[in-house]
């Protein structure tokens, strides 16, 4: 009798890192696990002012420990037995300096509490000054080095980054032996690998994230880096020159991460991918239909068949790499820079009297305050839904990160017009979530106007399960209907899915993806009696983007 075969797919976010083990024969979800990162919650290592967010490799290494651990627990000895696949997907860029060993600075004595040493989270944006100068500096070479990452180099990306942090501390660039992305040195971490030279590289985050192409034989000459900064003569020497996709196997589970988890070291790991990319497989993507994933911020992954892509390069967005999603299809990412963190961001301004002065006067006590704050973007949600729409309402740029597509500019801000002495809290929220539909409206737009059809609209995540409200008004800003997947972990299930593939019980990823799908349970049509008046206003937010955008170059 065959038996049934289980993977395992970790999803590391911002907040927390997440797994599911799952069965491959329906992608019934067996376990799930949860670790939110400690040092992260308390704040440590970032300044927000600076734009300075960094994260513990602790934080990883423990929450990994923990999320596997735990689901292995539920699910029980027999059906861990029968596991054969782990793979992770992370965000990105998020990369660290390693040593010789392979081992990130951060966990090595000297360099415990220097924030320059730990993994440089995806919204970092401290490395402005580079990404500029990575900008102009590729205009004076004959060949485009940035075409297929849109054109624009971002400080949230890895060579801004590395720049960054080696012209900020001579330390840590003098104790470097390498420069990582966070879903590249999991696996390796999971293999028990001990030499940076052992690091396999994916695709998805050398070919999005740090300007490795098949077409430039690999990443640009030597000549562009040393010329951009001679801190970076040589550099492309220390890092893995050919790359995998997620399909692949990175290797096998080593003897002291099998038994930590309680798992066979005949485990197969997978290579490690975004977590974008990997939801949308996850999401069960198909070719042109735009998959958003939608949290803090999103991340927009289209697929097009490779031969239907000819010529096209989309001015703009985050990279168009092949193989980078699905190996065969060309996998196009975009999106935007804040969306869950602008509702955060607003959520926390009005509740500030309640922390800092219900709480010291004893009006409220903590968990009084937090109830509160629990409730309060629910009951926006349904106050600003009340709201009937006209031209003259508040008006939001959703730009509170910068700007991540169309065409990055992270140095950008957010901003309110319209405000007059009848604005409310409900119709400012509102103006808020219009402003991050009108984001997304713009994205498709650049896909579209560049000729690459959207057929339609697939959203993944937290937002898109728990707010009617906000997904209707993206449905009806974009003018077409969005279908909402039905499982909350579509990031952890599709490394899972790819789990299942690398371990060989499908032969690809698509198979995968038929047989684990779990389907889409809601979709939301746009109300046509509201297009007009969406199009006016969205003709008003670019108005307003241009203008902020020419008063930042003018200063």
């Amino acid at each position: 009798m065959m038996l049934t075969k289980y993977v395992i797919g970790v999803d590391f976010g911002t907040d927390s890192v997440r797994a599911v083990l799952a069965n491959t024969n329906d992608g019934s979800e067996i376990a799930t696990a949860v670790f939110e990162y400690p040092r992260w919650k308390q704040g440590l290592y970032c300044d927000a002012k600076k734009s300075q967010f960094r994260q513990h490799p602790l934080d990883y290494v423990e929450g990994l420990e923990s999320v596997i651990s735990q689901c292995v627990q539920q699910s029980g000895a027999e059906i861990a037995s029968q596991v054969v696949g782990i793979s992770v997907d992370t965000t990105g860029s998020t990369p660290i300096a390693v040593d010789h060993a392979g081992t990130p600075l951060a966990l090595l004595p000297e360099f415990a509490e220097n924030p320059n040493a730990m993994f440089v989270l995806w919204k970092d944006h401290t490395a402005l000054q580079e990404a500029a100068a990575i900008n102009e500096h590729a205009k004076k070479f004959d060949i485009d080095y940035l075409q297929y990452v849109g054109g624009i180099y971002s400080s949230e990306w890895f060579w801004s980054k590395l720049l960054h942090i080696f012209r900020e501390d001579s330390q840590v660039r003098n104790a470097t032996q390498s420069w990582v992305e966070h879903c590249d040195w999991i696996p390796f971490l999971l293999c028990g690998g001990n030499q940076v030279t052992d690091i396999k590289r994916g695709v998805c985050s050398a070919g999005h994230k740090s300007l490795w192409a098949a077409e430039f034989g690999g990443f640009p000459p030597n000549e562009f880096f040393s010329s951009l900064d001679p801190l970076l003569d040589g550099f492309t020497k220390k890092l893995p020159a050919g790359t995998y996709t997620a399909n692949q196997a990175a290797g096998k589970l080593s003897a002291d991460w099998a038994a930590k988890l309680g798992l066979s070291t005949d485990v197969f790991v997978g290579i490690g991918a975004f977590d974008c990319h990997m939801g949308a497989v996850g999401g069960q993507i198909e070719p042109y239909y735009l998959s958003k994933i939608i949290g803090t911020s999103t991340c927009d992954i289209l697929v097009a068949p490779k031969q239907e892509m000819s010529d096209k390069l989309v001015q703009g967005i985050c990279g168009q790499v092949d193989g980078s999603v699905i190996p065969g299809m060309i996998g196009l990412e975009a999106g935007q820079s804040a969306f869950g963190d602008a509702y955060a961001w607003f959520k926390k301004l009005l509740v500030w009297p309640l922390k800092h002065i219900g709480a010291d006067s004893g009006l409220f006590t903590a968990e009084q305050i937090e109830q509160l704050e629990n409730q309060i973007l629910t009951s926006l949600s349904e106050k600003a839904a009340q709201i009937v729409p006209t031209i003259e309402d508040e008006l939001a740029l959703d730009w509170f990160n910068g700007r991540r597509t169309p065409d990055a500019n992270q140095a950008l801000q957010g901003a309110f017009a319209h405000l007059d002495l009848a604005s409310d809290a409900p119709h400012i929220f509102r103006a808020l979530v219009e402003a991050t539909a009108f984001g997304a409206k713009r994205i498709v737009d650049r896909f579209v106007d560049q000729g690459i059809p959207v057929k339609g609209i697939i959203a993944l995540g937290g937002i898109p399960r728990k707010s009617p409200f906000i997904m209707q008004m993206m449905a009806d800003v974009i003018g077409m209907p969005i279908r909402v997947h039905q499982s909350e972990q579509t990031c952890a299930i599709g490394a899972a899915m790819f789990a299942a593939t690398v371990a060989g019980v499908f032969p690809r990823v698509e198979d995968a993806m038929q047989q684990m799908g779990q389907g889409f349970d809601k979709e939301y049509t746009p109300d046509p009696s509201r297009a007009d008046v969406y199009a006016n206003r969205y003709a008003q937010y670019i108005a307003l983007g241009d203008f902020t955008e020419q008063r930042l170059i003018k200063n």
